[in-house]
């Protein structure tokens, strides 16, 4: 197929920012092959990583039963973002994430690790290769991102691909490098 077009400038493709993992193809989003799971705690846990108040949890949770005990900012989502300033020079970022296996019931399914790396970067994935030997199965892998400083200010754009071997499945997550914003910039400012 074409690539996906930005919907503000039709002339332009679209990056990951403006279109996530891709457009929803039904056929496939029935079978998809692999998931990402998470958990309101999981949410909870995010947020209790940016330092929000009990107030702020509260009107966003709608409920005082979440508890902050394991804050993490390494939500289990199919994406990754790395931000970067002037004073970066060399960082590493390590992302940890699960799948878990919904392909077909009775059927070992192997997937390979695919990645296209955001410019002046490297990427590492470990394991490169995941095997599943049943249905509803997780396995867990790690993504590492070294990267330095100052893309003039660019955001940068990479994928990690998982692709089933002998398949027909393919499981698409964004890798973006982005600067930080403002730090006056306040996510919960009333």
């Amino acid at each position: 197929g074409n690539p996906i077009k930005d919907d503000g400038e039709a002339t332009k493709l679209a990056s990951p920012l403006a279109m996530g993992s891709g457009q929803v193809d039904p056929n496939r989003a029935l079978d998809p092959g692999l998931i990402y799971d998470a958990t309101p705690q999981d949410y909870v846990n995010l947020l209790c990583s940016m330092n929000i108040t009990k107030r702020q949890m509260l009107t966003i949770t709608k409920s005082s039963k979440y508890h902050c005990l394991n804050a993490s900012p390494d939500l289990n989502y199919p994406s990754f973002i790395a931000f970067y300033d002037n004073k970066t020079k060399i960082r590493v970022k390590t992302f940890h994430r699960t799948v878990t296996n919904v392909g077909p019931e009775g059927v070992a399914t192997t997937y390979k690790a695919s990645v296209i790396t955001p410019m002046a970067s490297r990427v590492m994935v470990n394991p490169q290769v995941l095997v599943f030997k049943n249905q509803y199965e997780k396995q867990n892998y790690t993504l590492t991102i070294k990267y330095g400083r100052n893309h003039k200010g660019k955001v940068l754009f990479g994928s990690l691909v998982w692709e089933e071997v002998d398949g027909k499945r393919s499981v698409r997550s964004p890798i973006v490098l982005s600067p930080k914003m403002d730090s006056s910039f306040d996510l919960f400012a009333s």
